[in-house]
């Protein structure tokens, strides 16, 4: 068996307990507003706009993902146990949506509805990023992995990760996502800046996100299934995703296209 490490997940101070979790994901955040203020300058949005955007959709993302997860988990979740958030049970699609929400939110509230696809364009870069650093969470919980790995010589991270609780190895597929966010992030980037037509950024999240994560799906064990279908939640929603993301880059494409030839579109 090869070399493993197994993290703490987390420390008190006095009575209170803290969790590596909630620190990341805390972290995660901070970075993506502060990310989200320099790239709003590209498309002059101001970073106050930023500020408040921040106060509408971080508690929604919570709000979602919690959602999500008590939603497909197949554990029976009363009211109660909906606010038991530091006893675990969060869901990143949950996440994505109530982000969501609160950009239409937003929207309304400037009475602006172009302004939302700006502000997608703006957000998509900054939430993956967010993504690969709260994926290390998944670490420090010993959660979100694959498939066993019973090879000796296989038995390494980052191609796998040693779980505590069952006493063996399996693919460490928090740590393939978090490079493949990382990726995304260079790539959405880089078209967050060259391209000025919007809505291909947010366009272009949906495919490479949509992409990985069908593929890293597949390899979990802990995946939520639509009821008793055999059908990941989080597949069906990533192709749905792809499929999305390729109709808004076409529809973009043909319509700048439409507008250099002088017409009407």
């Amino acid at each position: 068996m090869g070399l493993y490490y197994l993290p703490p997940s987390g420390f008190n101070i006095g009575a209170l307990q803290i969790r590596f979790y909630g620190i990341i994901i805390a972290f995660a955040m901070l970075v993506g507003v502060m990310l989200a203020c320099l790239l709003a300058k590209k498309r002059n949005v101001k970073s106050d706009d930023i500020i408040l955007l921040a106060t509408i959709v971080l508690p929604l993302s919570v709000i979602g993902a919690r959602l999500y997860y008590c939603i497909f988990y197949e554990a029976h979740y009363t009211f109660v146990d909906f606010f038991k958030i530091w006893e675990g049970g969060l869901a990143i699609y949950g996440g994505v949506i109530g982000g969501l929400v609160g950009v239409i939110i937003f929207g309304l509230i400037k009475k602006d509805f172009k302004l939302i696809a700006v502000i997608c364009d703006i957000c998509v870069p900054c939430l993956i990023l967010g993504q690969a650093i709260g994926r290390w969470g998944n670490f420090f919980n010993q959660e979100a992995y694959g498939n066993l790995v019973t090879n000796p010589n296989l038995q390494w991270f980052p191609y796998a990760v040693f779980i505590e609780a069952e006493n063996a190895w399996f693919q460490a597929t928090f740590f393939y996502e978090c490079l493949w966010n990382l990726v995304g992030f260079a790539i959405l980037t880089v078209v967050f800046l060259r391209v000025k037509i919007t809505g291909i950024t947010t366009a272009s999240y949906m495919i490479w996100y949509g992409t990985g994560r069908m593929w890293i799906e597949g390899l979990r064990s802990d995946s939520l299934y639509l009821g008793s279908s055999g059908i990941r939640v989080s597949q069906l929603l990533s192709g749905i995703l792809v499929a999305i993301g390729v109709v808004i880059i076409v529809y973009q494409i043909v319509k700048h296209i439409r507008r250099g030839n002088g017409q009407k579109v």
